[in-house]
């Protein structure tokens, strides 16, 4: 990218490149193991000029999203208890009823929405991928397989429909024509409107040595700095914020065409600007601590390999691909790996070959242990392998430094 995605200037400083990468969610079907397989550079940098994070090669959206997608949302059984937990918030606190629209912006296979429809709220949902399209509109769920632009806002506005809520989670690190999707929501939302836009906070991701959630499919990383901005630039007060454990740690941003502030923005903004969020050099030594993560891991499992040790990876996430990838744990060092989607069984992780089945493979083969690559939902996969840590079995999570967990105690 020659300029920022955001404000266009063109002073974009690189503080971490992770090499060339494979696309993170291109699982490899078995009759294209033997074809090559297409990698892009990695590299992340910062803007002087409005404090946005984001990666520099753009792969096309087309590419990432359309094609055999393999992301379903309903997998996840803490994301639907958050999902609903955020819509039982939502009609609460803005009054939804039976007269209100809400609109979620990769909507994926109405894991979200299907609260608001329980609860007789009309919804629609727009979402490119579509394997995750057609699982919602088969729960009865109104869906628009597509990208969702500032053309397509234009249109349904012009239809008269105007959102009460739009709800976009972990979409905004997506999007490449970023001010075209703020104008796009600007334009859909009623003028008493909010949205609910969860993304993953930068600050944790440098915190916490979140190196594997950066890879092609999320181009930008947000403080509340940059996203004020760039919320700003289309005449949306961002009035409120609120931090999430989820993912890592992510924000929620509401942010309406009518300003009314409760203070958290501010407070926010105050704290970034103390630690230096909004500059440079709170991102420099961000890349040696991500090598000396990359340098623990290898070694630990080095270690276990040389004792004799079998070791499976469990979750075939994006991430889970950026972390096999950089460290170099192939199909030589990780015996398989496991996932709940089935839509990525049978298939093989990019870029290392590690081929995914079931999870009822775990208690079949019993490995001695077993990598957590979504450490994120790693208190959900250790209690659902409670069996396989009763009978001995281990965990290691990598980030934020990697570490053995003992089965024993996860059994009690």
């Amino acid at each position: 990218m020659p300029a920022c995605r955001s404000c266009g200037a063109e002073q974009l400083r690189t503080f971490l490149d992770l090499g060339a990468m494979p696309l993170s969610d291109g699982l490899r079907k078995p009759e294209q193991m033997s074809a090559a397989e297409s990698r892009y550079p990695l590299e992340v940098a910062f803007c002087d000029a409005c404090a946005l994070v984001q990666i520099l090669e753009e792969v096309d959206p087309e590419e990432l999203f359309c094609n055999d997608y393999p992301y379903f949302s309903s997998f996840t059984d803490s994301l639907l208890r958050h999902s609903k937990a955020n819509v039982d918030q939502l009609i609460q606190t803005r009054g939804l009823t039976a007269d209100s629209l809400v609109i979620e912006l990769a909507s994926n296979d109405g894991y979200l929405l299907q609260y608001f429809v329980a609860q007789g709220i009309p919804v629609l949902g727009i979402d490119p991928a579509a394997g995750p399209a057609n699982a919602a509109i088969a729960k009865g769920i109104e869906t628009i397989n597509t990208f969702f632009t500032r053309q397509l806002a234009e249109k349904l506005r012009a239809e008269g429909r105007r959102a009460d809520v739009i709800v976009a989670n972990n979409v905004l690190a997506h999007v490449p024509d970023l001010n075209g999707f703020v104008a796009g929501i600007a334009m859909l939302l009623a003028e008493d409107g909010t949205t609910s836009i969860e993304a993953p906070y930068v600050r944790d991701l440098i915190d916490g040595c979140q190196f594997d959630t950066i890879y092609h499919e999320h181009l930008c990383y947000y403080s509340v700095t940059a996203a004020q901005r760039l919320f700003a630039r289309h005449g949306l007060h961002l009035n409120k914020v609120e931090h999430l454990d989820i993912h890592g740690g992510s924000l929620r941003y509401y942010a309406s065409p009518t300003e009314s502030p409760d203070g958290s923005v501010e407070r926010m903004l105050a704290e970034e600007r103390e630690l230096g969020v909004d500059q440079l050099d709170y991102y420099q030594d961000f890349g040696g601590r991500v090598q000396n993560l990359r340098t623990e891991l290898r070694n630990l499992v080095s270690r276990l390999k040389d004792q004799g040790k079998s070791i499976a990876a469990y979750g075939a996430a994006a991430k889970g691909a950026i972390m096999l990838n950089y460290a170099g744990l192939d199909e030589q060092v990780i015996d398989f790996c496991v996932d709940r989607n089935v839509h990525k069984q049978g298939k093989f992780m990019p870029g290392v070959a590690v081929e995914i089945f079931d999870p009822k493979v775990i208690l079949e083969r019993m490995p001695d242990y077993l990598l957590i690559l979504p450490w994120n939902f790693k208190d959900e996969i250790m209690t659902q392998q409670a069996e396989y840590a009763r009978r001995g079995g281990q965990f290691i999570v990598p980030v934020p430094t990697p570490q053995i967990v003992s089965g024993e105690l996860v059994s009690r």
